[in-house]
């Protein structure tokens, strides 16, 4: 790396570079906070115009663009409790119910420097330890990846607010919601209906939208001025400061959710939604104070906000080392390799090593420019929320529709996310929280496909069985698997005992 330091410092201090830097993390903010418009739809429809770019000024709009699109989504998820992309979908547990405090400067700040540390940790992690992780990553087979949706599911336990057995009716459906459509192995369509709008099955966005902004629209009609919560909010003094200090004293939560973000990252298919998810179910199994989540807890946002970003790093790895995206935005930056003619795979870096060290440096700086744009426009865009309800809710209704529509040009899909936003609504009155019912339509995928391959597998090699409980990458997630399962039943009783011992002691 060291003999392409001046072409690296060259590139970096080019201006036009510089510009598309900022304009691609700035582009990337203002789709990521449109709910819908996530940032592998920006990537895609930016891809044709890095045509006529050189290599380096493509890779770096295309990079800042990522960076930006993903961190854009918590601003939506805080102010209107709604995921812009589905990286934020934990950030709405505690950023939203902070906004309703009056407090969404401060979900915004904590959103903002938690992302940039992990976008930071993520792209050196990157460029230092790509050879590494990326040997790592290839262990993963089939029942690697079921096992790891195994152990996602076991989160229900800590999403499910209060009532176990409603999360676990919440994951179920989720589960029952991830079958609709073609099977992927094997072909079978299910629950179809005899409609070729569904054969494609459930477009994750829609319901998203649909689960986290429709009864939230509903409830501003519903309860008037009432809804806004946080619509008397006045923006704050000395809220940066005050954030950063308290952040500073959180090494540990920052690192461990960098960390799993960045694992989650160089995982082929997991993506920003499941390391946020993983993170932040990280960040309640060992808080103090695990009650404090869901209701305005600003670790439970630094949490989903640092792996969400460190994802980003990480679904490099695969792409950079093995030409394998780690994400689907990762994937629309394969396809500008590839118009440039490049080649992602373990002779990228002795072929093209200026234009790689490039990108991972520019990588890093754009993150910075992330980090600063997200803490001077926070102090703006928390003014949106002044806006009176009769207002916000027809303008959020608008953007439900229109980035429903936008995904696949659909009007099915339109209708599929008012009719699950309905369902939603009443259901939430009933106790159930959405966050289980979106986990089990994340992960069901890749449960499926991972159960389903490794079973074939196994019958070639003539023992199932052995097949799910002989590798040693498939023990030690059963294991953590075992651990996360009963943790909060453990945790739960012990709490039980302690109250018990409390309340004869004032006897």
């Amino acid at each position: 790396m060291l003999e392409t330091l001046p072409v690296i410092l060259d590139a970096l201090a080019n201006p036009v570079h510089i510009l598309f830097m900022v304009l691609g993390v700035m582009g990337g903010i203002v789709v990521g906070a449109l709910p819908g418009l996530t940032a592998t739809m920006a990537l895609a429809l930016l891809l044709p115009f890095t045509f006529s770019m050189n290599a380096e000024s493509a890779l770096i709009t295309l990079g800042g663009l990522y960076i930006g699109g993903i961190y854009g989504g918590c601003i939506s998820a805080i102010l209107i409790n709604t995921p812009g992309t589905p990286s934020s979908i934990a950030t709405t547990f505690d950023g939203y119910p902070l906004t309703r405090q009056g407090k969404p400067d401060q979900a915004l700040v904590t959103a903002a420097i938690s992302s940039g540390i992990g976008g930071l940790l993520g792209g050196f992690a990157l460029l230092y330890l790509t050879p590494l992780l990326a040997e790592w990553a290839l262990r993963f087979g089939p029942p690697e990846y079921f096992w790891i949706s195994m152990l996602g599911l076991t989160m229900i336990a800590s999403l499910s607010a209060g009532s176990m057995l409603k999360g676990l009716i919440g994951g179920a459906f989720g589960l029952l919601l991830s079958t609709i459509g073609i099977a992927p192995i094997g072909g079978e369509t299910r629950y179809t209906f005899g409609s070729s709008a569904m054969l494609a099955g459930l477009e994750l966005i829609v319901v998203l939208i649909a689960f986290f902004c429709i009864p939230e629209v509903i409830s501003m009609v519903e309860k008037q001025v009432e809804a806004g919560g946080a619509a008397h909010f006045k923006p704050q003094k000395g809220v940066i400061r005050f954030i950063f200090n308290r952040l500073i004293r959180k090494p540990v939560l920052l690192a461990r959710s960098a960390i799993i973000g960045i694992i989650t990252g160089i995982i082929p298919g997991a993506g920003g939604n499941v390391a946020s998810l993983l993170s932040y179910d990280s960040a309640v199994r060992f808080s103090r104070n695990r009650s404090s989540f869901g209701k305005g807890n600003i670790d439970g946002v630094a949490a989903s906000e640092c792996a969400n970003n460190a994802e980003v790093g990480g679904s490099l790895v695969p792409l950079l080392s093995l030409g394998i995206p780690g994400a689907p935005p990762a994937a629309v930056i394969l396809g500008a390799l590839m118009m440039q003619g490049i080649q992602p795979g373990p002779d990228l870096f002795t072929g093209h090593s200026d234009l790689v060290y490039t990108f991972l440096w520019a990588f890093i700086v754009a993150n910075v420019v992330m980090l600063i744009l997200g803490l001077v426009g926070s102090r703006f865009v928390g003014r949106i929320i002044n806006l009176p309800p009769y207002i916000l809710a027809p303008a959020i209704a608008f953007l439900t529709v229109i980035g429903s529509y936008a995904i696949r040009n659909s009007l099915f899909d339109v209708a599929v996310m008012i009719g699950l936003g309905i369902l939603a609504y009443f259901t939430k009155k009933f106790g159930f929280s959405p966050g289980p019912v979106v986990l089990g339509l994340i992960l069901g995928p890749i449960a499926e496909k991972g159960l389903a391959q490794s079973i074939l597998l196994g019958q070639a090699q003539g023992n199932i069985w052995m097949m799910f409980f002989s590798r040693p990458v498939s023990l030690v997630l059963i294991a953590l698997c075992l651990l996360s399962l009963f943790t909060p039943l453990v945790s739960a009783r012990f709490q039980r005992k302690i109250r018990q011992d409390s309340d004869s002691v004032d006897k």
